[in-house]
């Protein structure tokens, strides 16, 4: 909990951050956290490659909690902090994994505590801070920043302490390793394959669990590598997941919601694993339909493809859909669905009249006024194949809203 230390001149206590400076303090966390990610990554390129790996979003909450759960106990001292506390174990834990000592964690800590009463100053200069408040707050970081610090040992003291548990804590690490990708050396993961007494294989797939999932670790095959820690729990399988494997997995998931993504070479781990997130995230606002069990990538490649990049697809309906703006709402709308029908079936006026529920004549006329708008480019195949990605895409989206 953020508290004033003492005054270093006086050696008398500080006094505690009032609780209104919370609410000075939380519009500036969305920037803050943004300049915290660029210096840190700046500073330790080592953190930099994991952000942009598989790991990166874990690590984001991570500094998200670390920087709302100060403000939060600055507005309420009793705040809660377990997510918190759990995610900085988290942390030292990673650092151990990868074989480093606790000392860049800890620099990129005090980095971020930097950055931040960097930009207290500044708001200390916008609303006219007295300086007794301002060496309150530096005081309640840098006391915070050692909370921090402390929790993160203990994660890391979990791994390297215990020597019974030693060979979990290789597995997770050669997990980690193989999710970074090309920038680890292969020799480096073969040569912690070995101390791990873990075949390396070929070709992998990863599964992706939902946070929460009661994962059953005896059930799971002894050559499957797990991370089951939160907020992004996974698995590795080496080979591709047939009956023996699904079955294995069955039985260890008990039902709860989990994506198997592709199999692909080892070089590629990181690939399957995000695409099996974004089968359980579709699942999760319901763009794919399921209620609980198993998800399997190759059942949704379509789907996945539609949703990679929604901003380009965005851009891409606005530029084929163009000829319908200067139409109403209603009429476009119309125009839309007809189009859409016609695309997926290249049905006669009755037929697409059944699906529409419609009369024939109906669609005709739209038909003629569809071809009237677009002219050449219902029958240019790039223009006709564009359109009919825009218009799935679409559905998708509305799924997504239900």
């Amino acid at each position: 909990m953020p508290t004033a230390a003492q005054s270093p001149d006086t050696q008398e206590p500080l006094g505690p951050l009032p609780q209104e400076f919370a609410a000075i303090m939380r519009p500036e966390l969305p920037g803050l956290l943004k300049e915290i990610g660029a210096e840190i990554t700046r500073a330790y390129p080592e953190y930099a490659r994991l952000l942009e790996g598989p790991y990166g979003e874990a690590i984001r909450v991570g500094v998200e909690q670390n920087l709302s759960v100060f403000v939060d106990q600055v507005a309420s001292p009793s705040a809660p902090s377990a997510l918190r506390d759990e995610m900085c174990r988290r942390f030292g834990r990673f650092e151990a994994y990868e074989g480093r000592s606790l000392d860049t964690l800890q620099g990129a800590y005090r980095l971020g505590a930097r950055v931040a009463l960097r930009r207290a100053k500044k708001i200390g200069r916008r609303y006219n801070l007295s300086p007794a408040l301002m060496l309150s707050f530096a005081d309640a970081l840098f006391t915070y920043v050692e909370e921090l610090e402390a929790l993160s040992r203990e994660g890391y003291l979990e791994v390297t302490s215990f020597s019974g548990e030693r060979s979990d804590a290789l597995r997770r690490r050669l997990l980690h390793l193989i999710l970074a990708g090309s920038p680890v050396p292969r020799a480096a993961i073969a040569e912690l394959a070995d101390r791990a007494h873990w075949p390396l294989p070929e070709r992998v797939t990863l599964v992706a669990l939902r946070s929460g999932t009661g994962l059953t670790r005896a059930a799971l095959d002894n050559d499957v590598l797990a991370d089951p820690g939160e907020p992004l729990p996974h698995l590795l399988i080496p080979g591709p997941v047939d009956e023996v494997r699904r079955r294995m997995l069955d039985a260890a998931l008990h039902g709860s919601w989990a994506a198997v993504g592709l199999e692909v070479p080892i070089g590629d781990a990181s690939d399957s694993l995000r695409w099996a997130r974004q089968v359980l995230e579709l699942a999760a606002s319901g763009v794919i339909d399921s209620d609980s069990g198993t998800l399997y990538c190759e059942d949704h490649l379509v789907t996945l493809w539609l949703r990679s990049d929604p901003a380009l697809l965005e851009h891409l309906g606005r530029r084929e859909l163009a000829p319908l703006d200067a139409l109403t709402p209603g009429r476009r709308d119309r125009l839309i669905e007809t189009l859409r029908t016609w695309l997926a079936t290249r049905g006669t006026a009755a037929h697409m009249g059944e699906i529409l529920d419609v009369h024939p004549q109906t669609v005709r006329y739209r038909m003629r006024t569809l071809e009237s708008i677009f002219g050449d480019r219902l029958t240019d195949p790039e223009h006709r194949f564009a359109t009919e990605l825009v218009l799935r895409a679409r559905d998708l989206g509305h799924r997504e809203q239900l």
